[in-house]
């Protein structure tokens, strides 16, 4: 809470995130480890002077432990502190977008398709109530949601720096706000603390299949208006990976690199809707959007690197992970073909008469 800048401070507090502690001056690391690589959740938490300490020490741990480093979500911050240096590589993997809770209101007066939005989920009788984080622990309604929102998706449940279970972790200094209709819970979101920029990140918003138009859009707006009361000026939904936006930070990456992103973005949104999380984004007018970087401690960025990020985000081998996320397309795929197949059908065999009908 004293040294936490990064987007992801507060998410190396998630579930299945380790802790390295400097052991010199205040600094902590959040990490995970994919086979000969530690994966840093952003940057360590200390002191901006000791930021090049903190982070050489914590290289010559994973040295030490036969591991190289990968900062994952990392910012400027520490791209600045890499600039020039030959045993290190920086990629971007996409931007995340920038609010100021502050001029929120005033954006919402002017953005018409907005104002309906908010408007529609209101009319359908949704309402937003903050609860404590505690009690969202073991919410069996809470829990509900979730797996109808995870279950809706085309890859298995993400981990890393996307917990999709951070209320499990720590809590207290989480924002959780709840959006009902008729009593029953429709969704939630959930915003963890970035400190040191006295900003927030949305980390979640999880909506049930039954969740009015809006309710999204309506759960952010109540967030953005908590955070302002509370005096920030600084507020993100996270990353968006390849977005184009970091389009100018995208095109300096190795060849390999860029060729791989534009086939994922051309084609893997069965399994990541890339384009749909960007225009979802955008929609609400951000005040500018921040290039979001990988930065190894290798001299060439590599792809035993990039597979290393792949499986933490996964929990599993990538390639595992896409090979289930195929599967559950290809059969939502024959359920959808059979829909289509059984309504006709369905409807020709209603027209055909009965022998009570003569």
């Amino acid at each position: 809470m004293a040294y936490g800048w990064n987007a992801t401070a507060y998410q190396i507090l998630n579930p299945g995130i380790d802790h390295w502690f400097s052991p010199d001056e205040p600094g902590v690391v959040g990490y995970t480890r994919r086979g000969n690589v530690m994966l840093a959740a952003g940057e360590p938490a200390c002191a901006p002077e000791s930021l090049a300490r903190v982070a050489a020490a914590f290289e010559k741990f994973a040295s030490v432990n036969g591991c190289r480093v990968c900062y994952v979500c990392a910012g400027e911050r520490m791209r600045g502190l890499f600039v020039g240096s030959p045993r290190h590589a920086t990629v971007a993997i996409g931007a995340q977008p920038i609010w100021n809770p502050q001029e929120w209101p005033k954006l919402v007066q002017s953005r018409p398709s907005l104002r309906a939005q908010l408007n529609r989920s209101r009319n359908k009788g949704v309402q937003v109530l903050e609860l404590p984080p505690e009690q969202g622990r073991a919410n069996p309604e809470l829990e509900s949601v979730l797996n109808q929102w995870l279950g809706a998706r085309a890859l298995p449940p993400l981990h890393f720096l996307t917990e999709p279970v951070m209320l499990q972790g720590e809590v207290r200094d989480r924002t959780l706000l709840v959006a009902r209709r008729e009593g029953a819970v429709m969704a939630f979101l959930v915003a963890s603390p970035i400190a040191a920029r006295r900003g927030y990140l949305i980390e979640q918003v999880a909506r049930s299949r039954h969740a009015p138009n809006g309710t999204a859009e309506l759960l952010i707006d109540a967030a953005m208006r908590r955070f302002a009361d509370a005096g920030s000026a600084y507020a993100t939904l996270g990353l968006v990976a390849l977005a184009t936006r970091a389009g100018e930070e995208l095109a300096r990456n190795p060849l390999w690199l860029r060729a791989m992103m534009r086939l994922a973005r051309a084609h893997a949104n069965r399994f990541y809707n890339f384009r749909g999380l960007e225009r979802f984004r955008a929609k609400m007018l951000p005040d500018r959007w921040e290039p979001v970087y990988a930065i190894s401690n290798e001299r060439r960025f590599s792809i035993s690197t990039l597979y290393a990020i792949g499986g933490a985000f996964a929990g599993m081998s990538p390639w595992v992970a896409l090979g289930i996320g195929g599967v559950k397309a290809v059969r939502e795929e024959l359920r959808r073909m059979a829909r289509l197949v059984y309504t006709p059908v369905r409807r020709n065999f209603s027209q055909v008469p009965h022998a009570t009908d003569q």
